[in-house]
């Protein structure tokens, strides 16, 4: 759907059904240099098992007007005014990636709203290598195969995609093809900048699920399993033999966690 929000116009995706403020609404928040077709295997199955879905492209993304968001806590009051928009009272965050930062930001900032979150590929840090900012400010080709290669785990290398008829990094290049020029370049340095994560997980109440990928080259393991610690009430899974983009490499695994772990807190 489309939404005239601060004078722009962003696109959400609800999975194919309307939108209902009122009903068990989780948030699909997406990574860097992504949008919402991120959450194109979750969003459809999500919202056609009773949740209410909204996965918005931030601004300069996907099909959404504006200039990219330049830090993870604007990020984060944007969802919270977003969500203020649409006459939503209370949500559920899932956040991947650069988005887990903007899910930990945003739970401390209306605690009272989010019933819980789910952290997918996440950490309370995300430090971006050198060369990866230095190529996505000059050579955006450079970036966006850096991005792809570093991304995807062993399996997705070899073209056994979920998806038939597509490759997981071809797949991947035309997301982010899709996006603003700047996109990639002001996430990633908004995800460098960012410092408030150690502080934002240890004041989170909520019940959170931290889904982690074995061969995560982006944001490895042990940090994802030092956020999960830090969060009182979380729970963990760790998926085998996949990398970064764990809701592309393997949609069934996440989709069953996170059904199961959103069943339970929101009945």
């Amino acid at each position: 759907m489309k939404h005239q929000f601060r004078d722009e116009t962003i696109h959400i995706a609800t999975g194919g059904r309307d939108f209902d403020a009122t009903g068990k609404v989780v948030m699909l928040i997406h990574g860097s240099g992504q949008n919402h077709l991120t959450w194109i295997l979750q969003s459809r199955y999500l919202a056609h098992r009773g949740f209410s879905i909204l996965a918005p492209d931030f601004p300069g993304h996907g099909l959404s007007s504006g200039e990219p968001l330049k830090s993870v806590e604007d990020q984060a009051a944007w969802i919270v005014e977003l969500l203020g928009s649409l006459a939503v009272s209370k949500y559920s965050l899932v956040g991947h990636s650069q988005g887990a930062l903007v899910s930990l930001e945003t739970a401390i900032l209306v605690p009272e709203k989010i019933q819980s979150l789910c952290l997918i590929a996440g950490a309370m840090s995300i430090p971006v290598n050198d060369y990866l900012i230095d190529a996505s400010e000059k050579t955006m080709q450079k970036a966006v195969n850096l991005m792809t290669s570093w991304g995807h785990g062993s399996g997705a290398h070899m073209y056994d995609n979920t998806m038939p008829g597509h490759s997981f990094l071809e797949y991947g290049r035309r997301i982010m093809a899709s996006n603003n020029r700047g996109a990639l370049l002001t996430d990633l340095t908004a995800c460098n900048n960012y410092k408030n994560g150690e502080y934002a997980a240890s004041q989170i109440r909520q019940p959170t699920l931290c889904i982690l990928a074995e061969e995560d080259k982006m944001t490895p393991i042990k940090f994802g399993k030092a956020m999960a610690k830090q969060i009182k009430n979380s729970e963990m899974i760790i998926i085998e033999k996949a990398g970064h983009i764990l809701p592309a490499e393997k949609p069934l695994e996440v989709n069953k966690a996170l059904h199961s772990f959103l069943n339970n807190k929101l009945s």
